[in-house]
């Protein structure tokens, strides 16, 4: 592992965390959104909403583009394009041009993940991979820190404009930082480019690349959900805690993947055959947190509170190895597509979820109320129940599809990975 692999991925990293905070810097200002554009819970949803479209519906394309053109231009382009979000909301008159804002800023965060996963593929050793993507998680995770009691203290102090303004600049900076620090490592193919139809066919049509999928899906939503927009109203309005506190518990949502995310990339490093068990024992840590709060009568108290937070904490992570499934069953050259595939996942179920949530609260929310009540937040975050029901079923579904290709096609790879070795596919 050479010094200049470190810094490119470091630098791609440090990327990733000015995108999570533009991804998350709504998360503690919904309150004052809503406020200031005059809108219910339903269409504040949107504002995250049309964010995440934008980010789900790039993936492939972005994969494609990021196959063909590399991660440096990605990176720029999207940093660019987040910037220019970030510029739109703090300026925007009204509610459609603040929601078309969040769509520039979704359309840029899709390209900054995946082309960071590409750096991380071809700049690092493979048996590293699996720890570094993690690491490259827990970084993200800085952003969304500083997107929580900075941005409520900026807020307070500074105003909406300035605040989103200072977000933009940022943005600006990490186009900056690519731009002198980033390269791309040539992927040796074949073919210089291979047809787009075919790549992503090809990618598809590994039932290890659909695992990684349905992986990222049912680990990603609940906490991603939380930390992104929900959260922060149900901790003050259905909780009744204090904005301060409730702002410090995201913060510690983010803080807690510090220690979590190396952790997970230990084991899926160790245990590279039993990574769908782990993908199912957070999904149903997850369930059994959020049950534990949710049939709590009345108020939940901190001490349960800050546990689902510790629980939620892990599911970032645990979508992470949605991704090493993916890169273990696809060669370098549709190693964007596969990864765009992958993350698709997770952002389809937190769209379902965060406008589910919405609707629900809306439905049972009365007229005329100040904030919504605990009631009908504990039956919009029952919707979850569902997500967790579905995923777990195609998880366990293309496991074993991915298994019995596998005992077909190569078997000897299949006993490496039993022992805990992974052997990456070749590159044709």
């Amino acid at each position: 592992m050479t010094r200049k692999a470190l810094v490119v991925w470091g630098v791609g990293g440090v990327v990733y965390v000015v995108a999570v905070f533009h991804r998350t810097s709504l998360a503690v200002a919904g309150v004052t959104a809503a406020h200031r554009f005059g809108i219910g819970a339903a269409v504040l949803g949107l504002f995250s909403v049309a964010q995440l479209v934008m980010y789900a519906g790039m993936q492939i394309p972005v994969g494609l583009l990021l196959d063909r053109f590399g991660s440096r231009r990605m990176l720029m382009t999207g940093a660019a394009l987040m910037a220019a979000g970030q510029l739109g909301f703090a300026l925007a008159p009204d509610v459609w041009a603040a929601i078309g804002a969040r769509v520039l800023i979704g359309t840029g965060d899709a390209m900054t993940f995946v082309s960071v996963l590409r750096l991380v593929a071809l700049w690092l050793p493979a048996r590293r991979n699996p720890i570094f993507v993690q690491l490259t998680g827990v970084l993200g995770q800085l952003g969304s820190v500083a997107s929580a009691v900075p941005v409520v203290v900026l807020l307070h102090d500074a105003g909406w404009t300035a605040t989103y303004l200072g977000a933009a600049a940022l943005g600006l900076a990490a186009v900056g930082l690519v731009a002198v620090a980033v390269r791309d490592r040539p992927v040796a193919t074949p073919r210089a480019v291979t047809r787009a139809r075919t790549t992503v066919r090809e990618a598809w049509s590994e039932p290890g690349t659909r695992l990684g999928l349905w992986a990222h899906f049912t680990t990603q939503f609940s906490g991603f959900t939380f930390g992104l927009l929900w959260g922060y109203p149900f901790l003050v309005d259905g909780e009744g805690l204090g904005p301060a506190t409730a702002a410090v518990l995201l913060s510690m949502l983010n803080l807690v993947v510090l220690v979590s995310g190396p952790v997970v990339g230990h084991l899926v490093g160790r245990l590279p055959y039993h990574r769908s068990v782990l993908v199912l024992a957070i999904a149903g840590a997850t369930a059994t947190a959020w049950t534990a709060v949710l049939l709590w009568p009345g108020r939940a108290p901190l001490w349960l509170l800050v546990g689902l937070v510790a629980v939620l904490a892990v599911n970032g992570p645990g979508s992470m190895i949605g991704f090493d499934f993916a890169r273990t069953v696809n060669p370098a050259r549709r190693l964007g597509s596969a990864s765009g595939i992958v993350n698709i996942g997770g952002f389809v179920a937190s769209i379902l979820l965060i406008l589910g949530i919405g609707a629900v609260l809306d439905l049972l929310t009365p007229a005329g109320s100040a904030g919504h009540p605990l009631g009908a937040f504990r039956w919009a975050f029952a919707l979850q129940y569902l997500l967790w029901a579905v995923g777990a079923v195609q998880v366990v579904r293309y496991r074993n599809a991915a298994r019995r290709r596998l005992a077909e096609q190569d078997p000897e790879r299949l006993a490496e990975l039993r022992r805990g070795v992974v052997v990456l596919p070749d590159a044709a």
